[in-house]
C-alpha cells in the first residue's frame, strides 16, 4: 500500500508536523528523506530494508560514496543532497554555539561537537579555543590518528592556543568504537595538556569523548 494510503496520522510526514520529529522512528525519519520508495516498496519499507542493509542509522549516514550508492533507492543525488543536510547540521550547530558562553549552553556545545566528529572511522582530536567570556574564538582539528588512537602533541596545542589568545579551552575527540569511556591513555594526555596549559594561565574547561549515545565529559566525572 502506498504511504498516501494510510491514514493520515501514520504518515511520516504528517506525524512529523503534528508530533514533531522526535515521534518519528529512524526509519520514518529516513522515509522522508528518501521521499518515494522503489517498486513494490514504500518509502518507509525502503527506509527499513535500507537501515537493514547498514546495521543502522549511523552507519548509513556516515557510508562512503561508493557504499552508499551501491545501495538499492540510492544514488549519487540522495548522497550529494545527504551531504548537503549533514552540512548544514554542522553549521547549525556552529552558529549557535558562536552566539554565547558555552558553560551556558552545554547541550548545543555537545550536539557542535558530536556533528563534528561522529562518523570518522579513524580517531581525531579537535579543540574549542575561548575567550575570558567562554566565548568561541575558534574550533580546530589538531590532530588525526587511526582506528584506536591519535598521536596528541601538547607543545602544538599551547602553541595554537597562544596563536588565538585564549583564555580556556575544552578539548574533543572521537572514538571510532562508538565506547566513550575514557582510557589511561586519554586520562594521561588530558592532565600532560593541562599542566602544559596552565603555566600560560589557559585553563582546560573539559574534554568530551564522541561515541554514540551522549558524549562523555572528564569535568561531569571530576577528570579535571
Amino acid at each position: 500500500m502506498a504511504i498516501r494510503d494510510w491514514p493520515v496520522d501514520e504518515r511520516p510526514r504528517e506525524k512529523l508536523l503534528q508530533k514533531g520529529a522526535e515521534a518519528l522512528s529512524d526509519a520514518e525519519l529516513l522515509a522522508i528523506f528518501l521521499r518515494t520508495g522503489v517498486k513494490g516498496k514504500s518509502a518507509v519499507d525502503l527506509a527499513r530494508d535500507l537501515l537493514d542493509d547498514f546495521g543502522s542509522l549511523k552507519a548509513l549516514l556516515s557510508a562512503d560514496r561508493q557504499r552508499f550508492c551501491q545501495a538499492n533507492g540510492l544514488g549519487a543525488a540522495k548522497y550529494a543532497q545527504l551531504q548537503a543536510v549533514l552540512q548544514m547540521a554542522k553549521r547549525h550547530f556552529e552558529e549557535t554555539l558562536m552566539q554565547g558562553d558555552v558553560l551556558t549552553s552545554p547541550q548545543e556545545t555537545r550536539q557542535f561537537l558530536a556533528s563534528q566528529l561522529r562518523g570518522y572511522s579513524y580517531e581525531v582530536f579537535c579543540c574549542l579555543f575561548l575567550d575570558n567570556r567562554h566565548r568561541v574564538l575558534r574550533f580546530e582539528e589538531l590532530f588525526r590518528g587511526t582506528i584506536d588512537g591519535a598521536a596528541v602533541y601538547p607543545r602544538e596545542v599551547v602553541k595554537q592556543a597562544l596563536a588565538h589568545n585564549a583564555a580556556a579551552v575544552i578539548f574533543a575527540h572521537n572514538h571510532p568504537s562508538g565506547m566513550t569511556e575514557p582510557s589511561m591513555a586519554d586520562r594521561q594526555i588530558t592532565e600532560k595538556l593541562k599542566q602544559a596549559l596552565a603555566l600560560f594561565d589557559i585553563r582546560v574547561l573539559d574534554h568530551f569523548i564522541i561515541g554514540d549515545g551522549r558524549p562523555y565529559s572528564f569535568a561531569e566525572q571530576g577528570l579535571l
